[in-house]
């Protein structure tokens, strides 16, 4: 099961598919259910999850009343536990998260001691509980629980983190996109064959990071206002390119620039994948702060005939273009629209008037 940013489960999907990793039985809630085609072992490479699973059980009739919790419990009694259960032979324990949708009589912390402590039995290994605030030591096999309705998902975490967690991000600034929504928007940007890719309000570099994985012959131009954002891009960068450089590396640019006055000739750019500033986390700087819509002005300027825009939006349609296609996602509780623009087509004017 791949869990995801809620609104991107189709993309999850049909990276499955499309890496050949398995084949997608269904689509839930922040989940994807799929039945792999190899290994487990070679699906932490997924870009757009926020993380990977092994399901070890299914529990229906899971209600919201208190008896929710025995029913849990049984239920961790009986699974058979994988191999990537117990994590390394080093590890130093099991942990458990959970959470849920809609209201219950019972807490997350509840859930996780119920089927932990069970857990623990079957492994033969220390139960790491969160309740009252505790830290979980570093190293435990990463269980989770999930409920939707009157089911419960039991599972297992392959990887030794999340994988929304990437290594390279280790520099970061506010406002910063979360990696696997900017690998969906590098998705939905079709680099195949691409030249030029631009971020004009580039934060810490992660979506031409991401970018990067699936154009590798790109040239990959990122811009922000503020030069601490700059260094944490060029700080990341270095960092994701560590090994990548013997497959023929990417080509990434960095520098300090207003989106309103971007150093970029008009009509090279191929493709633009873009966060603007909207006041939210980050408010708009420069000539930005002045007039906002001056950002889609100098995308309209340096996009090349038949190129491609996507956008993290709050609101509709920027001005002159027009959307191709759109989805909406939620992220930090609020719910932004992935957007895929391309430029408005003039009318042409008509040669002649009807007689």
């Amino acid at each position: 099961m791949a869990r995801s940013v809620r609104g991107i489960e189709p993309l999850v999907a049909a990276e499955i598919r499309n890496s050949r990793q398995g084949r997608v039985r269904a689509l839930r809630h922040r989940e994807v259910w799929f039945e792999p085609a190899g290994s487990p072992a070679g699906l932490t490479g997924l870009r757009t999850a926020d993380d990977v699973l092994l399901v070890a059980a299914v529990v229906d009739g899971v209600g919201a009343a208190r008896a929710a919790l025995r029913r849990l419990a049984a239920a961790a009694r009986t699974i058979t536990c994988p191999p990537e259960a117990a994590g390394p032979p080093e590890a130093a324990g099991i942990e458990v998260s959970a959470s849920f949708v809609g209201r219950r009589a019972y807490t997350r912390f509840e859930i996780e001691d119920a089927v932990g402590t069970e857990l623990a039995r079957r492994l033969r290994a220390p139960y790491h509980s969160r309740a009252g605030g505790a830290v979980p030591p570093g190293g435990c096999a990463a269980w989770r629980v999930t409920i939707e309705g009157e089911r419960a998902v039991i599972a297992v975490r392959l990887a030794d983190r999340p994988l929304h967690r990437r290594a390279y991000k280790t520099a970061s600034i506010p406002g910063t996109l979360h990696p696997p929504l900017a690998a969906a928007m590098a998705g939905l940007a079709r680099l195949g064959g691409a030249g030029t890719v631009l971020d004009p309000c580039c934060g810490a570099g992660t979506t031409l990071i991401e970018a990067a994985a699936s154009a590798p012959g790109a040239r990959l131009l990122g811009l922000d206002h503020d030069p601490a954002a700059v260094a944490a891009a060029r700080a990341n960068a270095r960092r994701a390119e560590t090994g990548r450089t013997a497959h023929g590396g990417t080509r990434f640019r960095w520098g300090v620039s207003d989106a309103g006055r971007l150093p970029v000739a008009g009509g090279v750019v191929d493709r633009v994948l873009v966060n603007p500033p909207w006041g939210r986390q980050v408010p708009p700087a420069g000539l930005l702060a002045g007039d906002p819509d001056r950002l889609w002005r100098e995308i309209r300027r340096v996009l090349a005939p038949g190129g491609l825009v996507v956008a993290l939006s709050y609101d509709g349609d920027p001005p002159g273009f027009e959307t191709v296609e759109r989805m909406e996602v939620s992220l930090s509780g609020r719910h932004p629209v992935l957007a895929v623009l391309r430029l408005r087509e003039r009318r042409r004017a008509s040669r002649g008037r009807a007689g």
